[in-house]
């Protein structure tokens, strides 16, 4: 079978950005869709039963399907303009790693049935939601609400759900699902500079730093550009412009550690010669501490209502996401640690799955050295050899999971004396 990096290269032209470079994977897109039927060829070539749940999960059984199951995958899904590692390599990295159970003879030994699971909309490119396969198996977000959510085309989740093969009366919480998942590890590219410029190849993550998600909605008058006086104006653009300048500084006044960020914006109608009637811009902020994350925000808000009084416009603000500080579960972590003794434990400032799932089932993450600290970036990296050492700590703890270890000649033993290799 494929390793790793052979896997990565046979989807690394699907979704190229036409438009530059980096990769749109849209959630619920034909791309996805097209990224999902490459996992569910690859999973089959391997003899696995493969399924799409209700809420548009696939599952990829390497056992007979069972309780109290090891869990391991990512999402395949990116941000407008994302890197080529960030999802793609975990599900990548979790095939490969089954090669090696399976080569191993680990599967044969296994006391716990393994399954390989892909997420959907993860990024939450399309529908505003972050982890939204996630939250909606685990009830983290209302399935009428999830439904009710539109993309940029004013296209519905429950309309894309049903072009998906996915039926709209199906979705939502499913905690018979949950139940049968005994622990969940997900494969990360790391995205920071913890391991950069280090020996350390692999980490494992300790926690996910609380992060969430607003709209800011700004309304005015639209009118000609070249006949309204600027002292007749209502124009929502100079509004929230003026927050968007001033969010800098009001997040390092609430904490230094405090991150806020708009990288999305949409101005209605977009006339080069009109004055738009609306503008929105989208929210991230993110800190440890949950009450930083609150202060930020009403400081936000507050300045945003100030500018739209100043500016005749009016402002509405609504949360799309939030997700508190979440830490991974600790006697996964200590197995984890147990088979890679070297490894350094880091906390994450990005979303992910695990993030999710963790209130709910034992949950951990390993993040591989990304030797630019870039991601969300078409400049996001991962070198061949961290992959591969990637997938060997990852064949490892699954082996340890799995109750398979076979001594010091098994995969585990190998993963930690490579886990403090080189590039």
């Amino acid at each position: 079978m494929s390793d790793v990096v052979s896997l990565l290269a046979q989807i690394e032209d699907t979704g190229r950005d036409s438009r530059g470079p980096g990769y749109q994977r849209p959630g619920f897109s034909s791309t996805e869709r097209e990224l999902r039927e490459w996992f569910l060829a690859e999973a089959d070539a391997r003899g696995m039963d493969t399924e799409v749940d209700a809420n548009g999960i696939t599952w990829a059984w390497a056992t007979s399907p069972g309780e109290n199951a090891v869990v391991t995958g990512s999402h395949l899904d990116s941000v407008p303009g994302g890197g080529a590692f960030d999802g793609p390599l975990g599900v990548a990295s979790a095939l490969a790693a089954f090669d090696e159970l399976k080569s191993s003879g680990a599967l044969d030994r296994a006391q716990r049935p393994l399954a390989l699971a892909v997420f959907p909309e993860e990024e939450g490119s399309r529908f505003g939601v972050a982890c939204l396969g996630s939250r909606l198996i685990t009830g983290a977000i209302d399935a009428d609400r999830a439904l009710g959510l539109k993309d940029a085309n004013a296209d519905t989740l429950a309309d894309v759900a049903t072009g998906y093969g996915l039926d709209p009366n199906r979705i939502g919480e499913d905690q018979s699902r949950l139940a049968g998942i005994g622990s969940f590890i997900e494969l990360h590219v790391e995205q920071g500079i913890g391991l950069a410029g280090t020996d350390e190849p692999v980490a494992i993550g300790s926690s996910i730093i609380g992060h969430g998600r607003w709209h800011f909605a700004f309304s005015g008058q639209g009118n000609h550009a070249g006949t309204t006086p600027m002292s007749h104006r209502a124009d929502p653009v100079v509004a929230a412009s003026r927050v968007i300048g001033d969010i800098p500084v009001l997040a390092a006044a609430a904490d230094a550690r405090a991150v806020a960020t708009v990288g999305r914006t949409l101005i209605h109608p977009g006339g080069t010669n009109v004055i738009a009637s609306s503008m929105s811009f989208w929210l991230d902020i993110r800190h440890a501490d949950d009450a930083v994350v609150t202060r930020v925000l009403e400081a936000i808000s507050a300045r945003a209502k100030e500018h739209a009084t100043d500016t005749g416009a009016e402002v509405s603000i609504s949360q799309e996401s939030y997700s508190p500080t979440t830490f991974f579960t600790a006697e996964l972590n200590e197995r984890l640690r147990s088979v890679l003794p070297t490894a350094p434990m880091l906390p994450s400032g990005a979303g992910h799955d695990a993030g999710i799932l963790a209130p709910h089932v034992p949950s951990a993450m390993l993040y591989v050295r990304n030797p630019t600290g870039v991601s969300h970036a078409p400049e996001e990296a991962c070198e061949d050899d961290d992959a591969r050492v990637g997938v060997q700590a990852l064949a490892a703890v699954l082996e340890r999971e799995l109750g398979a270890e076979a001594g010091s000649g098994s995969s585990a033993g190998s993963a930690a004396d490579s886990s403090g290799g080189g590039r």
